[in-house]
C-alpha cells in the first residue's frame, strides 16, 4: 500500500498559504495532524490567518489531499524524495529560518553534513555572478575543491559562472560533496546547459533540491526565494564576485539575517563585479583568499596534509629568474617584478603562467604572486 500523503504536503497546495504562515500554523498546533484537523475557528486564532484564509484551508483539504497523492506518485516515478517540514530528514538548519519551504524536493542524496542543527552543519555556500571573470571562476573552483577535500559540502545555485565553477570544483575533490538549489522543479534544471551537471551531482551522491513542484519552469521571481534556501543549508556564505544588487548579495543578506557567517573575496577597485564583495567587506564580512580562511573562521581547522612527492621541475632562463624574484620579494605585485627583473610585463605574464602550471607559483586575489 502506498504511504498516506503527508498532511503538510496537502496543505502546501492551499491557495494563499505561504511558507511563513504554514510554519506559524504548525508551531501553533504542534504537529501536522492537529493542523490538518483544525476548524476554521481554531485556525483564525493564529496571527496572520484571517477568516478568508481559514475558510480556504478547510474547504481545500480534499483537493489538497488529492493533489498531494498525485505529486507523491509522480515523485516516486522520477526517483525524487519529498521532505516536509515535519520530516525528521528535513535539514534542521533550513527548518530554523524565518520562512522555510514547507516541502523540499530532493533529487539524489542530501549529504550527512547537512543534518543536525546549525552548529553541526558542515557546509558553505559559494555564490557569485553569472558573468564572472576568469580569475573568479578559477578561484571559485579552487576554493570549492579545497573545501570538499576538507569534508565540507559546497552549496550553490547551478547558475552559469561562479555557481558552476563551485559545483565542478567540489565534484573534482569528492563525489557527493555538493548540493545545487534550483529556482525551478528538480526535473526542470536551469539553465538547460547545466542539465548534465545536475545529473552528475544527483547521481554522484550529492543532491539537487528545490521548493518548487515537479514540472515548475524557472521564473525570475523564484530566484530570490531560492537564495534563502542556499543560505539556510549552509553555515556560511562566500561571495566571490557580484554587483551590489546581484542575487549573490541577496543570498548574503539572507545569511546575515539568519546568523550565518559571510565571507567575501576582495576584488579590483572600480570593477563592477567586485562591488558587492567590497561592500560586504566594509560591513564586516570575512576577507577570503583561500579555503583555509573559511575553515579557520568556522573552527574547522584541518591537519595539514603532506603534499605529494614529485620531482622538482627543471627551470632555466626567465622562469627561474622570476621564481627567484618572487621568493625574495615575498608576495610581489607584477609591477614589482618588472622592476626586479627589468623585463616587460607581457613577457613576465607568460613566464608566470608557466610557473603556475608547474605548481610553483600561485596568483593571489590581491594581484600579488606567491611562491609555493
Amino acid at each position: 500500500m502506498p504511504p498516506t500523503p503527508s498532511p503538510l504536503l496537502a496543505l502546501a497546495f492551499t491557495p494563499g498559504l505561504g511558507p511563513r504562515k504554514l510554519k506559524a500554523l504548525l508551531e501553533h498546533f504542534g504537529d501536522a495532524a492537529s493542523l490538518a484537523d483544525a476548524s476554521a475557528g481554531a485556525l483564525r486564532e493564529v496571527e496572520g490567518v484571517g477568516p478568508k484564509l481559514a475558510q480556504t484551508i478547510v474547504a481545500f483539504r480534499a483537493e489538497g489531499e488529492r493533489r498531494a497523492a498525485e505529486e507523491r506518485a509522480r515523485a516516486e516515478r522520477l526517483g525524487v524524495q519529498l521532505l516536509t517540514l515535519d520530516d525528521p530528514d528535513y535539514p534542521a538548519s533550513l527548518r530554523g529560518i524565518y520562512d522555510p519551504p514547507p516541502v523540499l524536493y530532493v533529487r539524489g542524496t542530501l549529504p550527512a553534513h547537512l543534518q543536525g542543527d546549525l552548529d553541526a552543519v558542515r557546509a558553505v555556500a559559494v555564490v557569485g555572478t553569472r558573468r564572472a571573470s576568469p580569475f573568479a571562476l578559477e578561484l571559485s573552483r579552487e576554493i570549492a575543491r579545497e573545501l570538499a577535500r576538507a569534508g565540507v559540502v559546497v552549496v550553490s545555485g547551478l547558475a552559469l559562472g561562479v555557481d558552476t565553477a563551485a559545483h565542478e570544483g567540489a565534484l573534482e575533490a569528492a563525489p557527493g560533496a555538493t548540493v545545487a538549489v534550483l529556482g525551478s522543479g528538480v526535473d526542470r534544471p536551469y539553465p538547460a546547459q547545466n542539465a548534465r551537471l545536475a545529473r552528475r551531482i544527483a547521481d554522484g551522491g550529492g543532491a539537487v533540491v528545490s521548493e518548487y513542484r515537479l514540472g515548475t519552469p524557472p521564473r525570475a521571481e523564484h530566484f530570490p526565494g531560492r537564495n534563502r534556501i542556499i543560505s539556510g543549508l549552509a553555515r556560511g556564505v562566500l561571495v566571490v564576485e557580484g554587483g551590489v544588487t546581484s542575487g549573490a548579495l541577496i543570498t548574503a543578506e539572507f545569511a546575515l539575517e539568519e546568523g550565518r557567517t559571510v565571507f567575501a573575496v576582495p576584488g579590483r577597485a572600480r570593477d563592477p563585479r567586485a562591488a558587492g564583495p567590497l561592500e560586504l567587506l566594509k560591513q564586516g564580512a570575512v576577507l577570503t583568499e583561500r579555503a583555509d580562511d573559511i575553515l579557520s573562521e568556522l573552527g574547522w581547522r584541518r591537519a595539514p596534509s603532506a603534499p605529494p612527492k614529485r620531482d622538482a621541475p627543471e627551470l632555466t632562463g626567465l622562469p627561474q629568474e622570476l621564481l627567484t624574484a618572487i621568493r625574495q620579494g615575498g608576495e610581489p605585485l607584477l609591477d614589482d617584478l618588472v622592476t626586479a627583473t627589468g623585463r616587460a610585463a607581457p613577457e613576465l605574464l607568460s613566464a608566470l603562467m608557466t610557473l603556475e602550471l608547474k605548481g610553483l607559483v600561485r596568483s593571489l586575489p590581491s594581484g600579488r604572486y606567491a611562491a609555493l
